[in-house]
């Protein structure tokens, strides 16, 4: 590793563990089964889903606000973030009987909104503002800057990068053995930051992968383009590592010390989600699931190997459920929707049915309004097949019997105004 930059030490992390002492125990490190038997692997889970916020980032917020001096801290701090950093302050603001104002983008899930005013309860408030992280961090910054208050920062920040840190402390406290690879999420780069730091300087062999949403790897590109850059625009599904631009600590850090970023489609993180609770009844959300997402991409090279997976947060929205079944089904190929152009005459779509829909398939959306001055007229048709192989006998089926459809999965423009 390059020593001439900015790289957390292991005394720092050492250090930042006693402090976490004083609030947090060791989560588990379990080796899974049903990973471990699907990439024959040993695979294990680092839980920091268990954590009492449920997520990682109470590590850094603790460290950092314990790092700065009690005359300051009278004056209150301010904070953004999507969730899981808004928690942990909130709940060190309630620890440490600190007055805390917290930015959260207005996309921000109503779970992770009610979370952290239980946690926070009178020592906080919360602001609502912009559509993305980036926005309510530039927001709670001016703010801080105006009133006096401490900043806060969610990643790019050396106590923040140290307290994460503190998780590859106790990976290593906890493995019996020596471990292969590390996979680890990126939001803005503060966790795999400190813990690959401490890693690299421990245990040099082991391979640290970071691994980002499909729809915002901005370390990636930073990492490519050499320099800090903004993304033009993000998905933000994965709510909790949906950040345009990667720190300039962090990354100056994690160019150093990953070796290699693995960007995960969102669909993939929705399968991850789903399986991981139907297999092993463990609940993650959207960024919870992007470390053990990455396995499937890294399967061959991980075959007989040791592998850590941060399961990072837990902080999911019951009621995001259907859209991250949906986007699973979709990324899968088991969901497909059409449009149908039928015969105006009776009996129409009752013959699509008979003569199309195979005895696995399942019809699962339809629209249809007849109109009695036309020949023909569309209509928007949706069907979940058992699998791949099943859409191949699907479409011969349509063409078989001469159905006029269009085929709209992959026409993104289309698909995102009918769907």
């Amino acid at each position: 590793m390059n020593t001439n930059k900015y790289i957390p030490s292991v005394e720092a992390i050492e250090k930042a563990s006693c402090v976490l002492e004083e609030i947090l125990d060791p989560t588990p490190f379990q080796r899974n089964q049903n990973l471990s038997d699907l990439y024959d692997a040993e695979v294990y889970l680092k839980r920091e889903d268990l954590q009492m916020v449920r997520s990682y980032k109470i590590r850094g917020a603790y460290n950092k606000i314990r790092s700065i001096e009690p005359e300051t801290l009278k004056s209150g701090i301010v904070c953004a973030s999507a969730g899981n950093h808004a928690q942990g302050v909130a709940f060190s603001c309630n620890k440490l009987k600190i007055i805390g104002s917290i930015f959260m983008p207005t996309t921000t899930p109503k779970q992770k909104i009610e979370q952290v005013r239980m946690f926070g309860r009178e020592y906080i408030d919360i602001v609502l503002t912009g559509d993305t992280f980036d926005a309510a961090n530039s927001a709670a910054i001016e703010f801080a800057k105006k009133s006096g208050r401490t900043f806060i920062p969610p990643f790019d920040d050396p106590k923040v990068m140290e307290g994460q840190g503190t998780i590859g402390r106790e990976i290593l406290n906890q493995a019996k053995e020596k471990l292969d690879y590390i996979f680890v999420p990126i939001g803005g780069g503060g966790l795999a930051s400190g813990l690959g730091s401490y890693i690299k300087q421990m245990s040099p062999e082991t391979k640290i992968i970071g691994v980002e949403p499909g729809g915002a790897p901005c370390m990636k590109r930073a990492i490519e383009e050499g320099r800090v850059i903004k993304l033009d625009h993000i998905d933000k599904f994965v709510d909790g590592a949906a950040v345009q631009e990667a720190g300039s600590l962090t990354y100056e850090v994690c160019k150093e010390v990953l070796d290699d970023i693995v960007v995960v489609p969102e669909g993939a993180v929705c399968t991850t989600i789903i399986n991981m609770y139907n297999k092993s009844a463990i609940v993650v959300e959207p960024a919870g699931a992007l470390a053990t997402a990455a396995l499937r991409f890294y399967a061959d090279r991980i075959r007989g190997k040791r592998v850590a997976c941060i399961v990072s947060g837990s902080n999911n929205d019951i009621t995001r459920m259907e859209e991250i079944r949906e986007k699973s089904l979709l990324y899968e190929g088991l969901k497909h929707y059409f449009l149908v152009n039928f015969p105006q005459k009776s009996g129409a779509v009752l013959s699509f049915i008979r003569d199309v829909i195979g005895p696995t398939d399942d019809l699962v959306y339809i629209q249809y309004i007849k109109k009695t001055n036309k020949e023909s007229g569309p209509a928007l048709i949706g069907i979940e097949v058992a699998s791949k192989e099943g859409f191949i006998a699907l479409i011969q089926r349509m063409e078989s019997h001469n159905v006029k459809f269009e085929y709209i999965n992959e026409n993104n423009k289309l698909f995102e105004i009918l769907i």
